[in-house]
């Protein structure tokens, strides 16, 4: 068995390969995306296991490396304490780390039932004062949880908006949530009568004033709907990983020097692409596969 260690960030994957003894096979860097993992795995001894700390990027990691795996764990930042009181620290040092940390069986899983309750009862350091308010607060977060799947479930079997979420969602990048936001806070659709009205209303376009013959941009417009703008915004820095065409806009415009006006790009497009979904009544169709729907 080889165990593989994770230190991953946004644009980049840090990783070292060991062998049950601990002898390095390999470690290197690669960009985060689905097309370098699978050159990556192709070159991989087999059979192999893989272990990564819990950040905001693990998810699509996670999932796209799950089917060729043996085994994927995700650790809770607390159980990588080596990392973080370690003397000298990188990101190849720390992918090192959690492949010794796997290779030696010291991950928990991070979701597993009773963890919570398993981790306080072996953590001494937790002081007995302040333990009745984590689990407080555990449970107060658990019971979110738990009404927050309850609100989006019942929404999504809602039959005024079963149909359209289903459309919505056959636009790259756009998920329950981001359907939902876009089918509840821009209502009806027939009231936009252009993209750049619609692009308006989501916050993604900046103030223009003029005075004396002069015109000036300014940044992001504060009159906008700030719910959908924030979630636009965050299917947008995820969306060109999962679509072509989204990933080429991206990158031609961050070549004009500024990621997050590439992201703002993106997400101008997706609205395009949804109004056009929502407007035709139609789902969304690729260019290769035929007419673009937001076309």
């Amino acid at each position: 068995m080889y165990y593989i260690g994770l230190d991953v960030h946004k644009k980049t994957i840090s990783y070292c390969v060991k062998d049950a003894s601990g002898r390095v096979h390999r470690e290197g860097k690669l960009g985060a995306t689905r097309c370098e993992l699978d050159g990556w795995m192709r070159t991989l001894p087999q059979p192999w296991t893989v272990a990564m700390e819990a950040t905001i990027f693990t998810g699509w990691i996670y999932d796209h490396l799950h089917p060729h795996a043996t085994q994927i764990k995700v650790a809770h930042p607390l159980m990588l304490r080596a990392i973080a009181a370690a003397k000298k620290k990188n990101d190849r040092v720390d992918a090192s780390k959690i492949a010794d940390c796997l290779r030696c069986d010291f991950l928990q899983r991070l979701h597993k039932v009773g963890y919570f309750r398993e981790l306080l009862a072996s953590n001494e350091e937790v002081s007995e004062s302040i333990r009745p308010l984590l689990r407080l607060s555990r449970d107060t977060i658990a019971r979110l949880q738990k009404t927050e799947r309850a609100l989006v479930s019942s929404l999504q079997r809602d039959p005024l908006l079963t149909e359209r979420i289903k459309r919505l969602r056959t636009v790259p990048g756009v998920g329950p949530i981001t359907a939902l936001t876009w089918a509840l806070e821009m209502g009806e659709i027939s009231r936009f009568r252009s993209i750049r009205q619609a692009i308006s209303y989501c916050g993604l376009c900046g103030d223009e004033r003029s005075s004396a013959e002069k015109s000036i941009r300014t940044p992001i417009s504060k009159q906008r709907n700030k719910n959908i703008q924030f979630v636009l915004i965050e299917a947008a820095k995820l969306a060109p990983r999962q679509d072509h065409d989204l990933a080429l806009l991206y990158a031609r415009e961050k070549e004009k020097g500024n990621a997050n006006r590439a992201t703002l790009e993106v997400a101008r497009k997706m609205v395009a692409y949804l109004l056009a979904v929502d407007r035709g009544k139609r789902d969304f169709v690729p260019v290769e596969h035929g007419t673009n729907a937001a076309a």
